[in-house]
C-alpha cells in the first residue's frame, strides 16, 4: 500500500460492550456512516479489533470527510491517519512529513505505539523511543511532556499495515441510530424539543418529527423554521419524516368550548392523541418531547402525569431533569439555538391562558372534555392530513 494513503480510524467506544449483539450494533454504525458520506466520494469501510477503517477510494476533501463522520453515533472517538507498510524504515520515512505541520506548531509532544501485531519485531517501548528520537532531530524545537502534550503522535502496528496519526478527535458518542427503535418526536420551534430529539437519537432511536401548524395564527415563516430545526438534526440522524400537523379547528374549538385556564393542558392532550396516531401509523414504539419538570406550568409533574394517561405509548423525555442552561447548550452543540430563538412563533403559544391550571387532577380534566363534546373524527382527520415532507442531508421532498 502506498504510504500516501490517508485513512480514518473510528474507535467504538460502548459498542465493545455489547457482547453478543455487537456486531449488530458495530454493522449498524457502518451502515450509517456510509450514509454521512454519501455525495462525497466513494469509501471502503470494514471493521477489525473493535476499530472501524473508512478508506477512500477516490479523491475526497478530508476534512469534510471527518467533520460528516463526527456526526456519527457510536463512534467515541476518530483520527485521520497515514497508512504505511509494517515496516519500520517505511514509518520513519512517513512520520515526519505527515506530522510536519502540526509539529512545526507545537512546543511539546509524546509518541504512543499499539502493537496488535506481536510479530513486529520492535514492542511498544521501543517504537516510542526510536520514534520520538527521530521526531526531535527533525523538530529540535520541541520537548517531551508525557502528561499533557500539545500532539500525541500515535503508531498503530495492525494485521494489514501500520497507522500513523496524531491527537484523537472526539466524537458523537452514544449509539447508531436505528439500534434502539423508532420514535415520534414532537418538535416545535423552541430551544427544547430539537435538543430532545438528538438525544434520543444518541441512544440509537430513529427519528420522525410531528409539528403543529396553526394557520392563521401561525405564519409561514415558523413553519420553515421548523423545518430548519429538522434539518438541522440530520447530520446526527440521517433521514427525518417531518409531518406538519393542521391543527387550527382542533385549537379553536378547544378554545370556544373548554375553560381557559385548562386550555394549555387541553391542546397538549390533544397533540398527544394526534401524534400517537401518526407514530403508530409509522412503526414508532414511543414519542419524545423537550419538557422539563417546571419550566412552565403545563410541565409540573401532575400536569405531565395529566397529558401522560391519553397515550397507549411511552414518552421520553431526555430532558426532564436539565436546567434551561444545560438545554441551552446542547442546543448550542449542535447548532439549533440560533434558529430555535427566531421570532417565529408556534401553535403552542396561541390563546395562552393568563392563569393556567397547575395541578390538575387527570379525571377533572377527562370530565372537561366529555362536557365539550369534540367530535373524535376531529383529531383522526387532523393525523391524516398531515404533509410530510422527507428531509435527507441531500435535500427534502414534499409527500
Amino acid at each position: 500500500m502506498s504510504d500516501q494513503k490517508e485513512i480514518v480510524l473510528l474507535k467504538c467506544g460502548e459498542l465493545v460492550l455489547k457482547g453478543q449483539n455487537r456486531s449488530t450494533f458495530e454493522d449498524a454504525m457502518m451502515k450509517n456512516a456510509r450514509r454521512r458520506l454519501e455525495g462525497l466520494g466513494k469509501f471502503h469501510i470494514w471493521k477489525s479489533q473493535s476499530t472501524v477503517y473508512v478508506e477512500p477510494a477516490t479523491d475526497v476533501e478530508m476534512d469534510r470527510v471527518v467533520e460528516r463522520l463526527q456526526t456519527v453515533f457510536g463512534v467515541v472517538a476518530l483520527c485521520p491517519a497515514r497508512v504505511v507498510a509494517k515496516d519500520w524504515q517505511a514509518i520513519c520515512a512517513a512520520a515526519p512529513d505527515y506530522l510536519a505541520r502540526d509539529l512545526a506548531g507545537a512546543k511539546t509532544f509524546k509518541v504512543n505505539a499499539k502493537r496488535s501485531d506481536k510479530r513486529f519485531p520492535m514492542d511498544s517501548p521501543a517504537i516510542c523511543r526510536e520514534l520520538g528520537g527521530l521526531l526531535l532531530s527533525r523538530f529540535p524545537h520541541l520537548r517531551v511532556d508525557v502528561n499533557q502534550p500539545e500532539v500525541t503522535v500515535t503508531v498503530e502496528v495492525r494485521e494489514k499495515d501500520a497507522y500513523i496519526h496524531k491527537n484523537q478527535l472526539p466524537g458523537a458518542g452514544g449509539i447508531p441510530v436505528g439500534t434502539g427503535g423508532k420514535a415520534a418526536l414532537l418538535l416545535s420551534g423552541g430551544i427544547d424539543s430539537p435538543v430532545a430529539g438528538y438525544m434520543m437519537a444518541k441512544r440509537g432511536l430513529e427519528l420522525i418529527a410531528v409539528h403543529f401548524a396553526s394557520p392563521p395564527y401561525t405564519s409561514e415563516r415558523a413553519r420553515q423554521k421548523v423545518v430548519a430545526l429538522a434539518e438541522k438534526l440530520l447530520p446526527y440522524t440521517g433521514r427525518i419524516r417531518l409531518f406538519v400537523v393542521p391543527f387550527t379547528q382542533l385549537q379553536e374549538q378547544l378554545r370556544d368550548k373548554g375553560p381557559e385556564e385548562y386550555f394549555t393542558l387541553l391542546m397538549r392532550r390533544a397533540m398527544m392523541r394526534v401524534a400517537e396516531q401518526i407514530a403508530i401509523r409509522e412503526g414508532c414504539q414511543g414519542l419524545i418531547t423537550g419538557e422539563s419538570v417546571g419550566q412552565v406550568a403545563s410541565q409540573t409533574i401532575q400536569a405531565l402525569g395529566v397529558t401522560d394517561c391519553v397515550t397507549t405509548l411511552p414518552v421520553l423525555r431526555p430532558a426532564i431533569g436539565m436546567d434551561k442552561s444545560e438545554i441551552v447548550a446542547i442546543a448550542r452543540k449542535i447548532d439549533t439555538f440560533e434558529t430555535s430563538i427566531l421570532p417565529y412563533e408556534d401553535c403552542c403559544t396561541v390563546f395562552t391562558p393568563r392563569h393556567p391550571r397547575t395541578r390538575p387532577k387527570a379525571e377533572e380534566v377527562a370530565r372537561i372534555e366529555a362536557e365539550m363534546a369534540l367530535d373524535p373524527a376531529l383529531l383522526d382527520e387532523a393525523a391524516q392530513e398531515a404533509e410530510l415532507t422527507v428531509l435527507t442531508l441531500r435535500g427534502m421532498e414534499n409527500r
